[in-house]
C-alpha cells in the first residue's frame, strides 16, 4: 500500500504537463506588436486578428500551382474569349464617359483600361470571395514567402485602420489580390485613386476608382499614351535569330523583311519595337514597343502581357484590330 509520503513524492518527482501554444496564435501576437509599433490602432487589430485561424484551402491552393507553363495559344483562348471581347466593347461603351475622363486625366487609352479589368476580374464579376487578412495570414504563417506576405498582410491592416474598406468586403483572390483590378495591398497602398473623392479608395464597389487605380498603376510605371502595346508579326525564311530581344527601328524591321500577321507593311511610324518570341509559343513571334514592357511590370508574364494587347486590339469599336499608323 503506498503512503501518503510515497505519493506526495511521486506527485512532485512528475513533470508539468504545459499545454504547447498554437504557432499561430503565436504568430497572431507577434504580428499584433508589430501593427501596433507601426501606430495601427489596437481596436482595428482587435476586430480583425481575433478568432483570426489559418485557412487550409489557401494552403492547399498554395502547394498546387501548376508547374507546367500553358502554352500561348491555350493561354488567348481563354483570356481573349469571345464572350470577354463581346462584353468588353459593350462596357466599354456603356461607360465611355468616365473612362475618357480616365483616360484624359492618367493618360492611359480606355481600352487598356477595360482589357485589364475584365482580365483581371471578369469585368468585376470574379473579384474573388477570400477573406484578404486571413489568406495573408495564413501564407505569412505557413508558406515559403513569409516576409513576402507578411509586409502584403501588415500593409492590408494599415487600409483597414484607414476605414477604405470594411474587413468584412475586404475580399479578394487565395493569394491576397483585391477588388476589381486585384492590386496586392503594397499595390494598392501606392497605386489606387479615390476618383470620386468620397475620402475612401474603393477598388472593391466604386467604377470611379477602379479604373482610375488602373490608369495610375500604368502611367506611374512609364506608359505612353501616343502608342500601342506591339504586334505579332511574320518573319522571312532563315530569319537571323540573333535579332531576337533586339530592338530596332520600325523601318529596319521592316528592311530585314518582318510583316504585319496579314503580310502587308509595318507601319511606317518612327518608333523602336523589339522582338520578342515566348516560350511556349509554338515559334509566334511579336514586335512590342515600350508599353509592352509596361504590361510586365503588372505582371512578369509574357503570355499576360500579350494576352492584354490582343484583349484591348479586340475591344476597339471597329473592326480594325490595329491601328495603321502605331
Amino acid at each position: 500500500m503506498i503512503t501518503l509520503h510515497i505519493l506526495v513524492s511521486i506527485l512532485l518527482a512528475t513533470p508539468t504537463i504545459v499545454l504547447a501554444e498554437n504557432p499561430f496564435d503565436g504568430f497572431l501576437q507577434e504580428l499584433r506588436k508589430e501593427a501596433i509599433n507601426q501606430g495601427i490602432r489596437p481596436t482595428t487589430l482587435d476586430s480583425v486578428l481575433k478568432g483570426l485561424v489559418v485557412n487550409p484551402k489557401v494552403l492547399a491552393l498554395y502547394r498546387r500551382q501548376p508547374e507546367k507553363k500553358q502554352d500561348l495559344s491555350s493561354y488567348l483562348k481563354q483570356r481573349v474569349s469571345t464572350t470577354r471581347i463581346t462584353l468588353g466593347q459593350k462596357l466599354l461603351a456603356e461607360h465611355q464617359p468616365l473612362l475618357e475622363q480616365v483616360a484624359s486625366e492618367f493618360g492611359v487609352q480606355s481600352r487598356f483600361i477595360v482589357a485589364l479589368w475584365g482580365s483581371e476580374s471578369s469585368y468585376g464579376r470574379n473579384m474573388g470571395d477570400f477573406s484578404v487578412v486571413r489568406s495573408l495570414a495564413t501564407l505569412a504563417h505557413g508558406s515559403k514567402r513569409k516576409d513576402y506576405f507578411r509586409r502584403e498582410l501588415l500593409v492590408a491592416l494599415h487600409i483597414l485602420d484607414q476605414g477604405h474598406i470594411h474587413p468584412s468586403k475586404m475580399l479578394g483572390s487565395w493569394a491576397g489580390a483585391m477588388g476589381q483590378c486585384q492590386f496586392m495591398p503594397w499595390s494598392y497602398d501606392r497605386r489606387a485613386i479615390d476618383f470620386d473623392q468620397d475620402g475612401r479608395r474603393d477598388i472593391w464597389f466604386t467604377q470611379a476608382d477602379v479604373f482610375a487605380s488602373i490608369a495610375n498603376y500604368l502611367a506611374a510605371v512609364g506608359w505612353k499614351n501616343d502608342q500601342t502595346w506591339g504586334r505579332e508579326v511574320t518573319l522571312p525564311p532563315n530569319f537571323n535569330s540573333e535579332f531576337t530581344n533586339k530592338k530596332m527601328a520600325l523601318q529596319e524591321w521592316q528592311n530585314y523583311g518582318v510583316r504585319r500577321l496579314n503580310g502587308t507593311a509595318l507601319p511606317t511610324r518612327k518608333i523602336e519595337a523589339k522582338r520578342i518570341r515566348p516560350t511556349n509559343a509554338n515559334g509566334r513571334s511579336f514586335l512590342v514597343y515600350d508599353n509592352y514592357d509596361v504590361l510586365l511590370k503588372w505582371n512578369r508574364s509574357h503570355h499576360f502581357a500579350i494576352a492584354i494587347g490582343t484583349l484591348a486590339d479586340r475591344l476597339r469599336p471597329s473592326s480594325v484590330l490595329l491601328l495603321k499608323n502605331q
